[in-house]
């Protein structure tokens, strides 16, 4: 140890003395051919942790000139792709939040393992819409290496650069479209060129958020964060269960930071409307699901418009179905959205019928506006989580209870980035006029019970300062 500390000392103190000028330096070891080395800073880091490591990669080239290139793109590259394999990887257990742990694992150029993926069950391993899942991300990235043991229990992900571009993919028919595309939204604003991903399936169904509410709730809150034109979402074709056939196209532009956010006043519903869609089907039965969801809302509200959209041909997919989505939108900006789908053949449970559909759509609808909050429970974590990778200032925003997706991707932001949320209680004017005094309260009280609402939660944070820097710059 003493005669490699004396020798990097002298290469040190030769280095400095020398004005940063390089200097090859020819050693032959057992492994290593004869490479060309220079004594700048970064090169000397490079080699002591490859002699740590047991990792080796040949760091600079020497131009014409004779000068060193370390800070050129490629070796900026290799060194970062050096320093993620050197970081510990970020150990979890099981197949729950698996889209949470890639995506900031992506974000955070941190490695992870997931182990025990259904290690207990009959039939272990990734499931088919899960590798589907990775397989898009290995798409969208260059440089990342994703290993699966045979079993498919143990995954290994070591991120790459979000490379972006104009990508395909067909997804698996048992999830939906929407499974994708949230999974892709929070990495597209920080990828190299901007997204244009075209992906087929099922535009459609009751396990996640169909493309209709990506497109009315989703992009609103995220064009909060991402300036500029071009953010948009359109659906070619739809697809319901089982067998999809729908194809949308999602088009994201790039950034370079993250704007804080300071939301925290949700106001007052204005206004509600609503697409209902039919497809493969007669399109009567889109004015029945109108006509049902129009009952329940205009007891609430008289500005409710909902609109039809039918599909047919080629255009329509490969199942029939129909089915309803409802947003509303507040004084401020805000908009709040439900969606529901009919019945697929196999499941189990009745046929849907359009006036239950409409009439079960629409008081979910009731029961969000309910919960309150500057967006819905779908939308909470990617709120969050740009607040996080924001500028160095404060963001705010008031939500309603916080779902169990959302308090695990909390978790999720401490592993990666050690950011951690400031939760306090939100009271409204009303609900804080009502604790001033009991005679006050007994003059409000009627008006109070209209008003009282669910919990609300105003969570703060510090911005990590996360910066894009593999987006060109001209």
């Amino acid at each position: 140890m003493l005669r490699i500390r004396k020798r990097l000392n002298a290469i040190i103190h030769h280095g400095r003395s020398s004005g940063h000028q390089p200097e090859i330096l020819r050693t032959r070891t057992r492994h290593r051919p004869l490479l060309p080395r220079c004594l700048c800073g970064v090169c000397l880091v490079f080699r002591v942790c490859s002699k740590l490591f047991n990792y080796y990669r040949p760091t600079c080239t020497y131009l014409a000139r004779g000068s060193c290139s370390c800070f050129n793109v490629s070796t900026i590259c290799s060194f970062a792709a050096f320093a993620r394999r050197m970081a510990a990887f970020v150990e979890y257990d099981g197949c729950n939040f698996l889209r949470q742990r890639l995506m900031l694992a992506t974000l955070s150029s941190k490695a992870v393992r997931i182990s025990n993926i259904r290690a207990h069950e009959d039939n272990p391993g990734l499931r088919e819409f899960e590798a589907s899942y990775i397989r898009l991300l290995d798409k969208l990235t260059n440089g990342a290496t994703i290993k699966i043991n045979e079993t498919g229990s143990v995954l290994t992900y070591i991120p790459g650069i979000i490379l972006g571009g104009r990508v395909e993919h067909d997804c698996n028919d048992e999830r939906g479209i929407g499974y994708y595309l949230e999974g892709v939204m929070a990495l597209a604003p920080f990828s190299k060129v901007p997204f244009h991903l075209t992906l087929r399936g099922v535009t459609n169904n009751n396990k996640d958020p169909s493309v209709d509410f990506i497109r009315v709730s989703t992009l609103p809150l995220l064009r909060r964060f991402v300036a500029g034109e071009g953010l948009e979402l359109k659906v070619k074709k739809r697809g319901v269960p089982p067998m999809g056939g729908g194809e949308v196209i999602y088009v994201c532009p790039t950034l370079r930071v993250v704007r804080p956010l300071q939301l925290s006043d949700g106001g007052k519903i204005k206004r509600i409307r609503g697409t209902a869609f039919t497809v493969r089907v007669a399109p009567a039965l889109a004015n029945r699901i109108v006509d049902a969801a129009r009952n329940v809302l205009n007891k609430v509200i008289p500005d409710v418009y909902i609109y039809t959209d039918h599909f047919k041909g080629v255009d329509a997919g490969k199942s029939p179905g129909f089915g309803l989505c409802l947003v509303a939108e507040s004084t401020t900006g805000v908009m709040l959205a439900v969606d529901q789908t009919a019945n697929e053949k196999s499941d189990s449970q009745d046929h849907s019928l359009p006036e239950e559909l409409g009439q079960k759509t629409a008081m979910m609808l009731l029961d969000e506006i309910w919960r309150g909050g500057c967006v819905d429970s779908r939308n909470q974590t990617l709120a969050l989580l740009f607040m996080a990778l924001g500028q160095r200032d404060v963001s705010q925003i008031v939500i309603g209870e916080l779902t169990t997706y959302t308090v695990e991707f909390l978790r999720h932001l401490r592993d990666f980035f050690q950011i951690v949320y400031r939760i306090q209680p939100h009271h409204t004017k009303q609900q804080s006029a009502s604790k001033s005094g009991p005679e006050e309260v007994e003059e409000n009280s009627e008006d109070e019970e209209v008003a009282e609402t669910g919990p609300k939660y105003l969570m703060s944070c510090v911005g990590a300062g996360y910066t894009n820097l593999s987006k060109a710059i001209l």
